[in-house]
């Protein structure tokens, strides 16, 4: 198999993913995109081909890769394309292709991102921009909640549909990345306002949040279309702004709301690793900027003093 070309070996590479890894089309197409780029960089190649010296050519072409928004690509996106090549090439091995060894692939090291969360009060003035005496309004207070409430990420909200939530018990189940279910709860008031928001629709539209406004607000059945994730995120940069909170709030941001809440309040870090999904707890990590404040205090309580 030595003189395997290379998008042969990546195609055979995603439909492995598809058929026997069960992933997701979405992370499939992310893939795709970044194994892609290899052969944009070195053209029609050979597994054989690819070693040490031309990924780090590829690197250097990543580096100075623009995109719409930046002039460059940043060393996590970067990362992204490493991490989709080392799993390509532990597949290679596996298969018995001829190929380089996936930890010859380095990833650029990088920063630990820093977690924008909001304050208690902060979270109130944002909960109380929606009109709630429109069926908008209640449903962007029904999203805000929820997503404080539960951590889910904006993809998992989007995909909700009337079924999926148990809004006696309060809790119900997603499937997150790489397909892993977990379960979610919620709090009496996010339930209580996915209630009033369900009440005041007059519909039998499936999706959970669905469109009020805009061309394709219902499909060719007559339906109201399900809200899109770049719909959610404008609405709640857009009540922010209202609110008068400077920093950048995204939907992601009232889930690492969520987690700071769960930490500063006696949480431990596996319990919030499993309520977000985390596969590793290295992600969950990230959070542990809350214990800081409370380090003076536990410092002054229990370490010995001199007389």
């Amino acid at each position: 198999m030595a003189s395997t070309l290379y998008d042969t070996a990546v195609a055979d590479y995603l439909e492995y993913m598809e058929l026997e890894q069960n992933r997701s089309a979405k992370t499939i197409t992310n893939y795709s995109h970044y194994l892609t780029r290899l052969s944009d960089f070195a053209g029609d190649i050979k597994l054989s081909d690819i070693d040490e010296q031309m990924i780090r050519k590829w690197r250097m072409w990543l580096n100075r890769l623009g995109t719409n928004t930046s002039d460059e690509l940043s060393k996590i996106t970067q990362n992204y394309h490493l991490i989709a090549l080392r799993s390509f090439l532990r597949f290679c091995a596996k298969r018995g292709y001829t190929a380089l060894a996936a930890d010859k692939v380095e990833l650029a090291r990088t920063t630990r991102p820093q977690v924008t969360f909001l304050t208690g009060e902060e979270l109130e003035r944002l909960a109380a921009q929606p009109d709630t005496s429109k069926v908008n309004g209640l449903r962007d207070r029904a999203i805000i909640e929820l997503l404080f409430s539960s951590g889910l990420r904006i993809s998992e909200l989007v995909g909700l549909d009337h079924d999926h939530i148990n809004l006696k018990r309060r809790e119900f189940t997603v499937r997150g990345k790489g397909q892993k279910d977990r379960p979610i709860f919620i709090s009496a008031e996010a339930a209580d306002w996915i209630t009033k928001y369900l009440d005041k629709r007059q519909d039998n539209t499936k999706p959970l949040f669905i469109r009020y406004s805009g061309v394709r607000k219902v499909d060719l059945s007559g339906n109201y279309t399900r809200l899109t994730a770049r719909s959610i995120q404008r609405m709640v940069s857009r009540y922010a702004r209202l609110a008068g909170i400077t920093k950048h709030v995204s939907p992601h941001t009232l889930r690492h709301s969520f987690a700071t809440d769960l930490l500063m309040n006696g949480a431990d870090l596996r319990s919030v690793q499993a309520m977000l999904g985390h596969s590793n707890i290295a992600t969950t990590q990230i959070y542990t900027h809350v214990t800081d404040p409370h380090l003076k205090d536990v410092h002054q309580r229990f370490h010995r003093k001199r007389s």
